[in-house]
């Protein structure tokens, strides 16, 4: 995702002096990538700005000064995020307003269990088995500071969510969940103030909106079904 996004005015611990870093407009790339990192690059050179973890992260837990993870080689055999990562192809967005990035994050384990393979034409063959828990995993809605990639808020739902995010010049974010809500929140609190329940649930859709005859309308696809929202008329109709 591109935008322009204000870096700096942070101060300098390192000096003591009280002064702050110097304040400048860059022109950057955002990825929520599915490793559990959010990466923030100066789109003109590729420079690194941000690298910082948004969901658990067992594998890896920093971003080395060549951009690369410095991975955890510990033996272990669980892994945090899953195969499906902390995110995936469900698209995030981002409030120019408030230059803030949104992401539907997956918080979920997964245990890589090695067995021998037994290979037939046909049949796909990973070495193993994948055990995710699902008991301790959930889904949050984050919304996350590019300038430094901290976590300003989030909603959590109650299992991962696969739904994309749209945000509105009005300051509303809508996004949805696994059970098949729909929702709208602030974008500067992240408080909830609308849901619906749709009754299948959101999966690798964003909610999408438009103009129609005067009238705004979000549209949102759940399972085989469009939905269309739009508030009521002047009228009251």
């Amino acid at each position: 995702m591109l935008a322009d996004v204000t870096i700096g005015g942070a101060p300098r611990p390192s000096t003591g002096s009280g002064r702050t870093e110097p304040v400048e407009v860059r022109k950057v790339v955002m990825v929520a990538n599915r490793n559990g990192f959010f990466y923030v690059l100066d789109r003109r050179d590729g420079t690194l700005l941000v690298g910082k973890p948004f969901t658990d992260t067992t594998w890896a837990r920093e971003i080395g000064r060549d951009g690369r993870p410095i991975v955890l080689n510990d033996g272990t055999k669980s892994c945090v995020p899953d195969q499906w990562g902390g995110t995936n192809f469900n698209p995030p967005s981002f409030d120019p307003a408030l230059s803030l990035f949104f992401v539907n994050a997956r918080e979920t384990c997964a245990t890589f269990v090695p067995q021998a393979p037994k290979i037939a034409p046909g049949r796909q063959n990973f070495g193993g088995v994948v055990r995710v828990d699902r008991e301790q995993a959930y889904g949050a809605l984050r919304a996350l500071d590019p300038a430094t990639g901290e976590r300003r808020w989030e909603f959590r739902y109650p299992s991962p969510s696969m739904a994309g995010v749209m945000t509105t010049a009005s300051g509303l974010v809508f996004a949805g969940d696994n059970e098949g809500n729909v929702m709208a929140f602030d974008a500067r609190t992240g408080a909830n103030l609308w849901r619906y329940a749709t009754g299948n649930p959101i999966w690798g859709a964003a909610p999408m909106t438009y103009l129609l005859d005067g009238r705004q309308h979000v549209v949102i696809a759940s399972g085989a079904t469009l939905l269309s929202f739009a508030l009521p008329d002047r009228a009251g109709s």
